[in-house]
Formats: structure tokens, C-alpha cells, sequence
């Protein structure tokens, strides 16, 4: 059994060989878009430019519910305005890791918003639609997304075809050594979209890789989510499906599917990620708290523990990066370990700078991860 330094010694050595073939590595990311603003909700307001923010999310809590039956006003302060959206977000990380990316998803039409200009400077972008908007309320314990989504409407199937082409559609869904769809939850469309990619584009096709971030589905009813898994398991029979979930997640798809959960959950990631992967007939699931990660396909198992951090500069987008190098590191052959690896070392560097690393900036950062 390798060590943790020995892992992050061979992850980094392989990215580093990698570097001069990422910019001819095709991925395609979809198909979500919103326009981010990163808050701080002000506990005491010392002066014009200075207050102690509310640190957590159960001291809010005791702030509302202390509100109960008065009025109550609370100070926003936003802190950043950035592209968001799981699809935008992975996406900029892997064309900042260097991968040759193509996105799709509404991010303004027909004049793309500014917030997304770096993204279009980087990748490829066709948008389909107007933004959505997120107030993300950061705290040292998580954070709480506050969403207007209903531009997420438009991203059909019948619009996918209209904006792209569908000889485009098709072109760029076969081409790409990477395809991730993200958003599930947010896209009210997106399973009707799996299908008509199941039955037009991807049977008798060449074999892809495709990687499917849920995104929080608890809002979503269990015939839904359970539709959306089947329907999985049919994209499997075409492409390599890969599975992320964060711990929430994967402990509300247990539920759904009426297995148990461990007792205690974040130490049974890796036994969680094998019997959900099993369970699917999936290619591989991957699952990534916020101090480790552990995955799962049908011939092993991994698990790594992550850079953690107390104190994030920013957390939001933290759960894409993962999900941008641990799909990078697949794509070029990194085992489990490797790939754990170097997905916590992507979203551990952007946590740390608020910023998406470079392949160069990666490799360095996982040879000597915290």
C-alpha cells in the first residue's frame, strides 16, 4: 500500500507529463449558467468598512429563529460577483488546467453576459439562453444558495438543437474524450435531454466518457430522482459513467433507494461509493466531503484524504474543481488513488487562492499537498 506522499508523488510526476497533450484533449461541459454573488450575511458592524460576519450557519439559524414573531433586518455584503453554476465553473477549471473545453449552457442570449467573459477567453462557449442568478451565503461551515432559476426553463432538448445545430450537437458530443452534464437538480429538462442524447447521439457511437453531477436532488421527488438513475444505468450501455456526489448527496440516494445508511457515514465513504456503483451498474462513483474522498469502479477502490482547510477564502465552486481534476486525472489514466488525489488538490489549491489552478500550479501543489 502506497503512502500518502508516494500518491501525491506519482499524481504529480504523470500531470506533469500530461501538460503538452491537455490542449488537444476535447471536453464538453453543460449546461446549467448562472451569475454568482459571493455574500457575507454581517453579524456586527464595527464601522464604514468593517464587520464580524455571522460564521456559521446554525448562528444564523439562531438569528431567525430569534426573529420569530418580530421583524429582522440582516446586511448582505457581496464579496465577489463571478460566473457560477456547476457547468461554468467545472468547465473554467478545466480549460485553466488546460484541457481543450467546448461549453453549452445559458449564459446569457443572445449577447453572453459579461461575468462569463473569462470562461469565453479560455474555452470555446455556445449560449442558449439568459443567466440564472445565485446569492451564495458563504459561512465557515458551508454555505446557502439562494436561487432565481427560472431562465433554466429554457435549456431544452428543442432549443440544444436550435442554438447548436444538431449536427454540431452530435459532432461535439462524439468527439469529446469528456462530456460532463451537471446541474440535474436545477435543470427541470435534463432527463428528457439524456434521453433524446440516448437515442440520437450516443447509441452506436464511439465509447465516451461522461461525468454527471446530481447537484443536491433533495428538492426533487424520490420518482424523479429514482427516473433519473434508471436512466443512468441506459447511458451506461453507450458511455462510462461516472457518478459525483458530495457526503449529502450520496446518503440522499441511499435513502431513495431504500438502502441503509452507515452509521457513521462520512468514515464509510469508500464501502458507500462500491455499493452505489454496484447498485447502479455505473462505472464508477465517486464521493468527496470536505476532508477527503473516496471512489469507486468495478475492478477497485479508493480513498484519499484531502487538503482540508478551516477557513476557505471561498468554498463555493470548491465541489466543481474536485470534480474538474478528478475527471482530468481519469482521462489520462490515473488510477483511483491518483485521481482522488489530484481532484481534493484542484478544489484544496482553489479554496486556498480563489482561483482555478494551471497544470503547472496543480502538479506543484500535489507534489507538496498539505
Amino acid at each position: 500500500m502506497r503512502s500518502r506522499s508516494e500518491i501525491c508523488r506519482s499524481a504529480a510526476h504523470k500531470l506533469t507529463e500530461a501538460i503538452p497533450s491537455l490542449s488537444n484533449t476535447p471536453a464538453l461541459v453543460g449546461l446549467d449558467g448562472f451569475i454568482d454573488e459571493i455574500i457575507a450575511v454581517v453579524d456586527t458592524r464595527k464601522d464604514a468598512s468593517t464587520y464580524e460576519p455571522v460564521r456559521t450557519i446554525s448562528r444564523l439559524a439562531e438569528k431567525i429563529k430569534d426573529a420569530a414573531g418580530e421583524s429582522s433586518n440582516y446586511e448582505l455584503v457581496t464579496k465577489q460577483m463571478k460566473l457560477g453554476g456547476n457547468g461554468p465553473i467545472m468547465a473554467n477549471a478545466l480549460a485553466a488546467i488546460g484541457l481543450q473545453v467546448t461549453y453549452i449552457g445559458n449564459l446569457g442570449f443572445p449577447t453572453l453576459h459579461p461575468v462569463f467573459g473569462e470562461l469565453a477567453s479560455r474555452a470555446t462557449v455556445v449560449s442558449i439562453a439568459e443567466a440564472a442568478h445565485t446569492d451564495a451565503l458563504e459561512f465557515d461551515d458551508g454555505k446557502l444558495m439562494l436561487g432565481k432559476m427560472t431562465p433554466l426553463t429554457e435549456v431544452t432538448w428543442d432549443h440544444l438543437v436550435e442554438r447548436v445545430g444538431r449536427d454540431r450537437l452530435a459532432a461535439l458530443f462524439r468527439e469529446s474524450r469528456l462530456t460532463a452534464l451537471v446541474n440535474w437538480t436545477m435543470l427541470p429538462f435534463m432527463t428528457e435531454i439524456w434521453r433524446h442524447l440516448l437515442s440520437e447521439v450516443l447509441t452506436g457511437g464511439p465509447r465516451l466518457s461522461m461525468f454527471i453531477d446530481l447537484a443536491d436532488p433533495e428538492k426533487r421527488t424520490p420518482h424523479d430522482i429514482l427516473e433519473a438513475l434508471d436512466l443512468l444505468g441506459r447511458l451506461q450501455t453507450c458511455v462510462d459513467v461516472t457518478l459525483g456526489l458530495n457526503l449529502k448527496e450520496s446518503n440522499e440516494i441511499l435513502e431513495v433507494l431504500g438502502m441503509a445508511m452507515p452509521a457513521s457515514p462520512e468514515a464509510a465513504i469508500q464501502a458507500t461509493a462500491s455499493t452505489l456503483r454496484a447498485n447502479l451498474g455505473l462505472s464508477c462513483v465517486v464521493i468527496h466531503p470536505r476532508r477527503a474522498a473516496a471512489a469507486a469502479t468495478e475492478n477497485e477502490s479508493g480513498f484519499f484524504q484531502g487538503p482540508f482547510v478551516e477557513r476557505p477564502l471561498i468554498s463555493t465552486g470548491a465541489g466543481d474543481h474536485f470534480n474538474a481534476g478528478f475527471s482530468t486525472a481519469r482521462l489520462l489514466g490515473f488510477d483511483l488513488e491518483e485521481a482522488l488525489c489530484v481532484g481534493t488538490a484542484t478544489s484544496g489549491y482553489y479554496v486556498r487562492t480563489a482561483s482555478s489552478p494551471t497544470a503547472s500550479q496543480l502538479a506543484e501543489f500535489v507534489e507538496n499537498l498539505p
